[in-house]
C-alpha cells in the first residue's frame, strides 16, 4: 500500500524503545482482553435454557443450580490461569504448559485448538454483532456478510495501529456495556425485592419435573459452560501488560472472573424469576431488558451496548492470536514471520493473518456462524483440561510449598473441563466432529513446518568437516533482446567483474532476424561472444535453459561458477510496467530455482 495510507491508516512507524509505551495498563487490559469472556453473558444463559426448554418451563428452576456449577468451573479455572500466569509470566497459556508438562503432542494439540478457536472467536463475535444490528434495522439484512467483513476489517486496521491505541478506544464500549448490564440487575433485583414482579412468573425451586435426567443437565452444564470461552486470553497475553506484568495480569484476571460470575448469575437469576423462555427472535438479555425498562431508552441502551460488545469481543481474539502466534513460530511450528513486530510494535502479521483468515470463515457461511459456536466453544475446553492437567503434573514433579491446595484446584478444574467437552461431544457431535478433522491436519502442518526449518538449518549450519570448493572463475551469459542502453549497461557491469567469458545470448523466432542480429551485433560488440538461438516454437525459456546447461556441464569441469546477468529496464512511474513485456522476470523466476546458477538483475532506470 501507498505509504502515505499506510501511515492515515495505522499511524507513524514506533522506535524500538517506544515498546514500553505500548504496553496495557490494568484498566484497559480488562476491556480489551475479558470483551470475548464478558460478551458471552449475552448468550451463555439462554444456552441452558434452550436444553431445559426441551422439557418444559418447570425445568427452569434447574438454570440456578447449573449456574453454581459454572460459577464452580469459573474459580477454578481463574485460579488455575492465575497460577499459570506466575508459573509462566512469558505467556503462552495452554499451550506452553501443556508442552513444558505433559510434551509436544499435548501442547501442540492446545495450541492449534487456540489458534482455531480465536480465528472462530473474530469471525462469530462480528457475525453475533452484526446480527444484532440488522434485527433492529432489517432493511440491512441483505447485507449481513458485507457489514461483518467491514466490521473485522476495521478492527484489523484499529489493532495494527497498537496495542495502546486500540484499548483506548475499545475501552469505552466494554465499560458501557458492563455499566448496562449491572443497571439491567440492579434495577432488576430491586424491582423483585419490591415486590414489582409477580411470583407465578417462575416454578419455586425444588419442583419436581418428570423427564429431567443427569445427562440432561450435564448438557445443560455444557451448553451454559460456553459462557466461559475467552478465560485464558489474559494468561496468553501477559507480555502486553505493563510492569510488573504478571502481578498485573493476575489483578486483571481476578478482575475479569469477579464481572464475568456477577454478570451471569445476575442475568440467570432474572431470567429464572421472570420466567423468561427462549426464543427465536429475541435473546433473553431483550426479554430482560424489555420486561424491567420497557422499550424506552434503557432498552434501546442495553440492546446497543450489547451489539457492541458482541463485535468487540473478536479484539480477544485479536491481542491473543499474535502472541501464541508468536510462541509456535519461535518453537518453529509455524512460519518465523509471526515472530516479527511492524510499524507499530505489534505482531502485524499475526493481527493481519486472523483478519484475512476470519474473513474467509464469514464469506463462505455468510456471517451465520451460529452453529459454529459449539465448535467455538469445544475449541476453548480442549486446551482448558489439557492446561489444567499440565499443571497437575507440575505440582506433583516439583512439590513447591502450598503444592497440595493446587493441585486441588487443578484438578477440580481438569475433572470439570474434560467433562464439559465430553458432554460436548456426546449432544452436539454433529456440530463438533470437524474439529477431529482440522485438528489432526493442524498438527500434520506443524510437523511439516518444523521438519522444514529444521532441514533448512542442517544445510545452512557451518561444519569445518565440509570445506568449500574454491570457485576458479566466472562465465557469465548476457541474455539481449536488442542493441539498447540497456544492454550495454549490463554488459559493462559483467565486464567490470573481471569474469572468465562473457557470452551475450539472443533468441529469436525467424531466422532471417536471427542473421540480422548477428550482423549488427559484430559491428557493435566485437569482444563480447554472441550465441543465437532459433526457437521455433516461441520460448525464450526453453532454449536458454538449454544453453545454460551445456555451459554449466563445460564450467564444472573446471569449477567455474556460471552466472546469467539479466538486463532490466525500470520505467519511471509503476503504471508504465503493464506497457511492457516482463520477460527479464519471466527469465528471472525460472533460473532462481535452477541449482548452481547465480542470477543477478542489473537495473537500468529510465528518466521519463
Amino acid at each position: 500500500m501507498p505509504s502515505s495510507i499506510k501511515r492515515f491508516l495505522i499511524g507513524r512507524p514506533l522506535k524500538s524503545n517506544e515498546l514500553g509505551e505500548q504496553k496495557l495498563n490494568k484498566t484497559k487490559a480488562l476491556a480489551i482482553l475479558s470483551s470475548d469472556a464478558l460478551s458471552s453473558v449475552a448468550y451463555g444463559p439462554e444456552q441452558i435454557l434452550l436444553v431445559l426448554v426441551t422439557v418444559g418451563a418447570a425445568a427452569f428452576w434447574y438454570s440456578l443450580p447449573i449456574a453454581i456449577g459454572v460459577l464452580v468451573l469459573l474459580t477454578a479455572l481463574i485460579l488455575s490461569y492465575r497460577q499459570i500466569i506466575f508459573a509462566y509470566p512469558h505467556g503462552g497459556g495452554a499451550y506452553v504448559v501443556s508442552k513444558e508438562n505433559l510434551g509436544i503432542f499435548p501442547g501442540l494439540v492446545a495450541g492449534g485448538s487456540l489458534l482455531v478457536d480465536y480465528i472462530l472467536t473474530v469471525a462469530v463475535s462480528v457475525s453475533a454483532g452484526t446480527d444484532a444490528i440488522t434485527s433492529a434495522f432489517p432493511g440491512l439484512h441483505a447485507h449481513n456478510v458485507a457489514i461483518a467483513v467491514i466490521f473485522v476489517v476495521l478492527i484489523t486496521t484499529l489493532n495494527l495501529r497498537g496495542v495502546t491505541e486500540s484499548a483506548s478506544i475499545l475501552a469505552y464500549p466494554v465499560y458501557l456495556f458492563v455499566l448496562a448490564l449491572f443497571l439491567l440487575i440492579g434495577v432488576g433485583l430491586y424491582r423483585i425485592a419490591a415486590g414489582d414482579v409477580s411470583p407465578a412468573l417462575h416454578t419455586p425451586v425444588g419442583t419436581p419435573v418428570a423427564g429431567i435426567g443427569l445427562f440432561l443437565l450435564l448438557r445443560a452444564f455444557a451448553s451454559g459452560s460456553s459462557a466461559l470461552t475467552g478465560v485464558e486470553a489474559i494468561s496468553n497475553a501477559i507480555p502486553n501488560f505493563k510492569e510488573p506484568a504478571p502481578s498485573n495480569a493476575a489483578k486483571t484476571l481476578i478482575a475479569m472472573g469477579a464481572l464475568l460470575a456477577l454478570l451471569f448469575s445476575g442475568i440467570v437469576y432474572l431470567a429464572y424469576y421472570y420466567g423468561i423462555a427462549p426464543r427465536e427472535e429475541v435473546t433473553v438479555v431483550s426479554q430482560i431488558a424489555e420486561q424491567t425498562f420497557g422499550r424506552g431508552f434503557m432498552y434501546f441502551f442495553i440492546q446497543g451496548t450489547t451489539a457492541l460488545i458482541l463485535i468487540l469481543a473478536a479484539n480477544t481474539g485479536y491481542s491473543a492470536f499474535p502472541l501464541l502466534a508468536v510462541n509456535l513460530a519461535k518453537d518453529k511450528f509455524i512460519p518465523r514471520m509471526f515472530t516479527i513486530r511492524g510499524d507499530r510494535l505489534g505482531y502485524s502479521n499475526g493481527i493481519l493473518i486472523l483478519g484475512l483468515l476470519s474473513i474467509a470463515l464469514i464469506l463462505p457461511f455468510k456471517g451465520r456462524t451460529e452453529h459454529l459456536i459449539p465448535l467455538y466453544a469445544v475449541g476453548v475446553f480442549i486446551p482448558f483440561t489439557l492446561s489444567q492437567t499440565g499443571m497437575m503434573v507440575k505440582w506433583i514433579r516439583e512439590k513447591p510449598e502450598g503444592w497440595i491446595a493446587k493441585l486441588i484446584v487443578n484438578t477440580a478444574g481438569a475433572v470439570i473441563s474434560f467433562t464439559v467437552t465430553i458432554m460436548f461431544f456426546l449432544t452436539k457431535f454433529g456440530q463438533v466432529w470437524t474439529v477431529l478433522v482440522f485438528l489432526p491436519v493442524i498438527l500434520y502442518m506443524f510437523h511439516r513446518i518444523r521438519k522444514h526449518y529444521r532441514a533448512v538449518g542442517e544445510q545452512l549450519r557451518l561444519t569445518p568437516s565440509e570445506p568449500a570448493v574454491p570457485i576458479e572463475g566466472n562465465v557469465i551469459l548476457v541474455p539481449v533482446a536488442g542493441l539498447t542502453r540497456v544492454v550495454e549497461n549490463s554488459l559493462n557491469y559483467a565486464k567490470s567483474l573481471g569474469a572468465y567469458q562473457v557470452i551475450a545470448v539472443h533468441v529469436s523466432f525467424e531466422r532471417e532476424e536471427n542473421e540480422q542480429f548477428e550482423q549488427e551485433w559484430k559491428r557493435w560488440q566485437p569482444d563480447v561472444r554472441l550465441v543465437s538461438l532459433y526457437s521455433p516454437y516461441r520460448s525464450i525459456i526453453q532454449p536458454l535453459t538449454k544453453l545454460i546447461d551445456t555451459v554449466q556441464h563445460k564450467a564444472s569441469e573446471s569449477n567455474y561458477q556460471v552466472t546469467v546477468v539479466i538486463p532490466q529496464f525500470i520505467p519511471k512511474k509503476g503504471w508504465h510496467n503493464v506497457l511492457h513485456n516482463q520477460s527479464s522476470l519471466l527469465i528471472r523466476a525460472h533460473l532462481l530455482y535452477r541449482r548452481n546458477v547465480i542470477v543477478t538483475t542489473v537495473p537500468y532506470h529510465l528518466k521519463k
